[in-house]
């Protein structure tokens, strides 16, 4: 009998000295994980701004594909939320406020645990990719909230893995978007024509877009102080293509409404297309695929028995890379003249 009561005994102060460490473990916690992804900001942001986007990365439903997601009315921007319920509870996820591109704050509510301070800071590195932060962090935990976290080895090793797993999937994700393209034969049509601003020079496979950032930027200036207004968007005639080393005299143009008289010696010249007939294709994605889309276009024009006339084929920028971060966006249209 006596043994029975020293094992109560026993029991009870590892009861109370085990209330008492639970009872002096913090009341409050933090975990962060932060990750390099080489991307620009805005196409990380734009991902993770809409809860919809969660599931395809999210490690815990990885971990548990039989969690049931339910979507709030509005899932993207302040005012977005989302749940989940699995074996654990329900849980609660609402954005209340962003800095585009930047930084998301969110609060989160699991089961009847206290809520918690979720954010994601978004910024770029020397190189432009992209620290991505995710934070979580809670105060006021409650005694039932700290045994928890004491008995499953403490917050950090419950949620930092999940973390990581889950940034890791954001990463691949982000990575096969950006890599994203179409090539479209949309077939016959009439280019306008027009009068358009250029200059004239050589390049390689190697340095093209250095040397077309520089080209453009020369033209721009020259009709900056010539009072010069732009009538489209930036385009590049090719005016010889060399397959076999790769070499390219090209002309970097933007059109203009009129034609302009230029004083001599000047490298910026001003041309004009007339309207022609042209084999059209279409690019969606990075400059980088534009020789997968040529090489389709002489394909189409030596298949369908075409025959390019004397004026040189082109290529058109369709919109401005500055307000399309995700080269995946990008459009370029190419044009084959035809006789």
């Amino acid at each position: 009998m006596k043994a029975f009561k020293y094992i109560l005994f026993l029991l009870l102060i590892i009861i109370i000295g085990t209330a008492i460490y639970i009872a002096v473990q913090p009341n409050s916690f933090e975990v962060s994980r932060t990750r390099t992804i080489k991307a620009p900001a805005p196409v990380i942001y734009s991902n993770v701004i809409d809860f919809k986007n969660w599931e395809k990365w999210s490690s815990w439903v990885e971990e548990n594909p039989e969690m049931k997601l339910t979507y709030g009315e509005k899932t993207r921007g302040v005012g977005g939320s989302y749940s989940w319920e699995d074996k654990d509870g329900i849980g609660t996820m609402t954005t209340i406020e962003t800095i585009l591109n930047t930084t998301i704050t969110q609060e989160m509510q699991f089961a009847e645990f206290p809520k918690s301070d979720v954010s994601w800071e978004f910024k770029r590195t020397d190189d432009g990719a992209t620290d991505v932060t995710w934070k979580i962090s809670g105060k006021d935990l409650p005694f039932g909230f700290k045994a928890f976290a004491t008995f499953t080895g403490g917050m950090d090793k419950q949620i930092g893995p999940h973390y990581e797993r889950s940034l890791e999937k954001l990463d691949s994700i982000v990575q096969l978007r950006l890599k994203a393209f179409s090539i479209n034969i949309d077939g016959i049509t009439e280019y306008g024509g027009g009068f358009y601003m250029y200059k004239t020079t050589s390049a390689t496979g190697t340095n093209i877009s250095q040397i077309m950032g520089k080209q453009y930027g020369e033209i721009m200036s020259y009709m900056s102080k010539n009072n010069i207004v732009a009538n489209g968007m930036p385009f590049t005639i090719y005016n010889e293509m060399n397959t076999e080393n790769g070499n390219i005299i090209m002309s970097n143009a933007i059109p203009i409404m009129s034609k302009v008289t230029v004083e001599n010696g000047s490298e910026i010249l001003c041309g004009y297309i007339p309207k022609t007939k042209a084999l059209k294709t279409t690019l969606k994605g990075n400059y980088t695929n534009l020789p997968k889309a040529w090489e389709a276009t002489m394909k189409h024009i030596s298949e369908n028995g075409l025959e390019m006339s004397d004026i040189k084929p082109f290529e058109i920028y369709t919109n401005d890379p500055g307000n399309f971060p995700n080269p995946a966006d990008w459009i370029t249209e190419i044009y084959i003249p035809l006789k």
